[in-house]
């Protein structure tokens, strides 16, 4: 399997030089030169999730330097449960937050540590991983690489923009992880890294490499619980769901279009996201116009350049093409506290304000009641917003409080890429 640069002006590489690099050469990212086809499954769900990120993941390593490795480390990293929760019959809701940090982040963050880890017998060079965060991506690498030899890590996120449980997230680890409170929006935080990433200096002296939806190892991975989504949907309902996606920076959805591709019984896909509305205006008007990112109580989905619809656009060509695949809706504040209320008295269910607003475009702009929402964090990471609007207290799990009680530390800094390295 080879990989190409969405812009065209690289070489094509393997699956250990496109996670290690990141970032293409010529600034664009790596995609699959093809996508492999999966086996049809249309009757029990046979595979555990573990066999199912085997039997997903595999053929995109072919060739691979670390190809045998493949199946010891997706059963190292996805060691926790994935639920498809059913709100009725036929509304779902697919809870990726069990992991060591609540949130979806954690499947492709422990799946690239445990690659980049093993990847070092090989390249013979430290790394530095360098992760810009909206929210709950920089807590999941943190605590996937911490402790992992020959690999330094620093995460950098928005000053006063994410939620004070997801601070703790952020700033509570030592050793070879550095965390950076910068002074701007995620857009600055995600701009450094690109901008370290496009310094040839820096990236050869410290071995740079990015552990955002940027990298291939990040994203692949998130493909797999969409095909084991689909097949159990379609195995407990006898139908196809719509999938609707929480979005921001847009890498989980292109693993859902990966999915799709490849083959997993999946209806339509359907973007949501709050009043960052740089993906629905595109769809719409037909011009891309990237802005500055506005923040809301959704504040994960609070990216106004989404790095992965440069994948979006390589992999469908026109803006026809992408609307023939998919459809994106904004969802206000007002509707996302609507939304968490009326989920939580008609069905007793907690939402974090991503998943309510899949929620709420489920509600109101989906037609077909077989579908599965996408809920990308635990409501207890948001109890400051959750709790007040359903008149109760949430329990915190315990790998959760476990990191709460943790020291936090953190360097407070500007948007400027050389304090990265001062």
């Amino acid at each position: 399997m080879q990989y190409i640069s969405t812009r065209g002006e690289s070489p094509n590489v393997s699956a250990f030089d496109a996670i290690l690099q990141g970032l293409a050469p010529d600034g664009g990212l790596y995609m699959p030169e093809s996508l492999p086809v999966l086996a049809d499954r249309p009757g029990a769900p046979e595979l555990t999730y573990i066999q199912t990120a085997i039997e997903v993941l595999s053929p995109f390593f072919a060739g691979d330097p670390l190809e045998d490795e493949i199946p010891s480390l997706c059963a190292e990293a996805f060691d926790f449960p994935v639920e498809l929760h059913f709100l009725d019959g036929r509304r779902s809701v697919l809870e990726l937050y069990h992991g060591p940090t609540a949130a979806f982040k954690d499947f492709g963050a422990r799946f690239l540590a445990g690659y980049m880890e093993r990847s070092y017998r090989i390249r013979k060079q430290p790394l530095t991983i360098l992760v810009a965060t909206s929210g709950d991506t920089g807590g999941a690498v943190a605590s996937a690489f911490h402790g992992k030899e020959h690999i330094a890590v620093k995460v950098l996120y928005p000053k006063g923009r994410v939620s004070k449980r997801q601070e703790r997230q952020l700033t509570c680890w030592d050793g070879n992880v550095q965390t950076y409170a910068v002074r701007g929006a995620f857009d600055d935080c995600q701009a450094m890294v690109k901008e370290a990433f496009m310094d040839a200096r820096l990236k050869q002296e410290y071995g740079l490499t990015s552990a955002n939806s940027i990298n291939l190892g990040r994203l692949l991975p998130q493909s797999v619980y969409y095909v084991y989504a689909a097949r159990q949907y379609l195995y407990r309902t006898g139908r196809k769901p719509v999938i609707v996606i929480p979005s921001g920076n847009a890498g989980n959805a292109v693993g859902a279009f990966f999915a799709k591709e490849m083959g997993a019984p999946i209806e339509q896909i359907i973007l949501a996201v709050n009043d960052n509305r740089t993906i629905p205006d595109y769809l719409q008007s037909g011009t891309y116009e990237p802005r500055t990112s506005i923040a809301t109580i959704a504040n994960a989905m609070d990216v106004g350049d989404p790095s992965n619809m440069e994948r979006l656009r390589m992999m469908y060509g026109t803006v026809e093409q992408m609307r023939e695949q998919t459809s994106a809706f904004s969802v206000s504040d007002l509707q996302i506290r609507q939304t968490i209320a009326s989920v939580w008295e008609t069905c007793g269910y907690a939402m974090c304000p991503h998943t309510a607003a899949g929620e709420y475009v489920r509600m109101h702009e989906v037609s077909d009641p077989c579908s599965i929402v996408v809920s990308t964090a635990h409501p207890a990471k948001f109890e400051t917003i959750v709790e007040p609007v359903i008149g109760s207290e949430l329990p915190v799990p315990r790998s959760l409080s476990e990191l709460f009680d943790k020291e936090s530390v953190y360097t407070e800094i500007d948007p400027d890429t050389a304090a990265l390295f001062a």
